[in-house]
């Protein structure tokens, strides 16, 4: 966990926060928002909200009523407490990449399997950087549809020792996350009293829940476990092409599914979620590490803190189809804007490749190397009589060098950061070290720090009813 004491960068000024309340405020009111349940339907409806077949148009007022219910920071719990997570604040935490139906090794692309989401699993424990795995690190699709989740959680727990999020295929599979949970903490009271998870509710956008994620959200809200809110925003396709507009569905949506949440259990934590993008307009796919995207980012951390709630956004997104140049400065170009604004939960930290499309290993230790430096410019600097080193000048003295002075030896193995992965090598050197590019150099610290992991401890009657459960359900679910 990263504490940002760093001034936040806002680009908003208050009468342009008044003209994008107004306009969410005129979406819900005029327009409304679909919600794919009956559950949620009879809610709001219960509530005084005016229900027309799946679509309910709000009071604004009533919606920022029930926002008011939420807190403005909690905690999530791991196994190890010192993994423990605050949500909210200046707090931000890091997940890995989340989603991709591909993997991508060395110059193989291919499906993704089980062993390739407990390797990346392996790899977030083995960096102090990550503060979760994520949830769903690649879609392992040797393993069957209906039950696959349950290895997921079971990897997460056990090849972990950190925060993980939950599974939101389905209601089932929800209920499923949360009774290994149960296990793995003790019991329902003991995740109820501080929550042990956090899942990612997206939007159908625009303007509609679907039934799927509802479902999950009310297993996840009614046992007091957090929830992101996410709309699922590309401009051009899923909003407007313009970024106020955007900004305004976004916060019309958000704002509705956390009303949800606090109609389902009051003072049930959640995180206003933003996925903002846009599409190539040339071509309609995917574009990310845009400049849209950074301004969307900026102005939502804005926005969520005039709110007052605990936010996600940001990760090391880009659309290349390979751990190169493009990869790591469209990385950069959304991670940066991440820290400038603050995000309390990032996701896709590390890993995401082709558009979210590929997890890739040789991008996991690319977006970590991005993610230390960063963690290492925006810590506060340290200015006191120790660092001012008055006396290494006495000692130098006029044209003389710092090399051998006290305060450098001192000093010299912490003073400055030392790279994971960048090479600083003269090119005689590199060449005889075999000529390797980035991509290559990560290729072998990937290696390395999975051939050097080890798993965190856990208690062997936990292990066991952890796996009983599973081959319980993998039998009731016909697997």
């Amino acid at each position: 966990m990263f504490v940002n004491r760093m001034p936040r960068y806002e680009i908003l000024s208050a009468d342009a926060i008044a003209v994008l309340d107004r306009g969410w405020r005129r979406i819900v009111s005029e327009i409304g928002v679909e919600f794919m349940s009956a559950r949620a339907l009879d809610l709001f409806r219960a509530a005084g909200q005016r229900v027309e077949e799946n679509n309910v148009k709000f009071d604004p007022e009533f919606i920022l009523e029930q926002v008011a219910k939420a807190p403005r920071e909690f905690e999530i719990q791991a196994r190890n407490p010192a993994n423990n997570v605050p949500i909210g604040g200046d707090n931000m935490a890091f997940g890995g990449v989340y989603g991709p139906p591909f993997v991508r090794e060395g110059e193989v692309r291919r499906d993704g399997t089980l062993d390739d989401f407990r390797r990346f699993t392996m790899l977030a424990q083995s960096f102090p950087e990550l503060d979760s795995a994520g949830g769903v690190i690649c879609e392992p699709n040797d393993a069957p549809l209906d039950s696959r989740h349950l290895d997921m959680v079971l990897a997460l727990q056990t090849l972990t020792d950190k925060i993980y999020m939950g599974n939101v295929v389905s209601g089932p599979n929800a209920a499923d996350t949360i009774r290994m949970t149960e296990i793995l903490f003790g019991g329902r009271e003991a995740i109820e009293r501080t929550p042990a998870t956090t899942s990612l509710i997206n939007c159908n956008s625009p303007l509609r829940w679907d039934d799927r994620m509802l479902d999950a959200q009310f297993e996840y809200s009614a046992a007091n476990q957090a929830v992101v809110l996410t709309p699922f925003l590309l401009m051009g396709a899923m909003s407007p092409v313009s970024i106020p507009a955007t900004l305004v569905q976004q916060i019309a949506e958000a704002l509705t599914g956390i009303a949800l949440s606090q109609l389902i259990r009051p003072g049930c934590p959640v995180i206003f979620g933003s996925f903002l993008s846009n599409i190539n307009m040339q071509s309609g796919s995917p574009c990310f590490g845009t400049p849209e995207s950074a301004i969307g980012l900026l102005c939502t951390g804005q926005i969520a803190r005039h709110i007052g709630l605990p936010w996600r956004s940001g990760g090391a997104l880009t659309s290349s189809q390979s751990p190169d140049a493009q990869a790591a400065y469209e990385a950069l170009m959304t991670m940066l804007p991440t820290f400038l604004a603050g995000a309390n939960w990032v996701m896709h930290s590390a890993g995401w490749l082709e558009g979210g499309l590929v997890s890739s290993y040789e991008k996991f230790i690319i977006d970590i190397e991005l993610l230390r430096m960063l963690q290492h410019e925006f810590r506060p600097l340290e200015i006191d009589e120790a660092s001012l080193a008055f006396d290494a000048h006495l000692e130098v003295g006029h044209g003389g060098h710092f090399l051998g002075a006290a305060h450098t030896m001192e000093r010299f193995r912490t003073c400055f950061y030392r790279p994971l992965l960048s090479s600083s090598e003269n090119y005689e050197r590199w060449l005889r070290n075999g000529a390797k590019d980035t991509a290559a150099r990560a290729g072998e610290i990937c290696r390395a720090t999975l051939e050097a992991y080890e798993p965190p401890p856990l208690d062997d009657a936990v292990r066991a009813e952890l796996e009983e459960y599973v081959v319980m359900r993998r039998k009731e679910l016909g697997d």
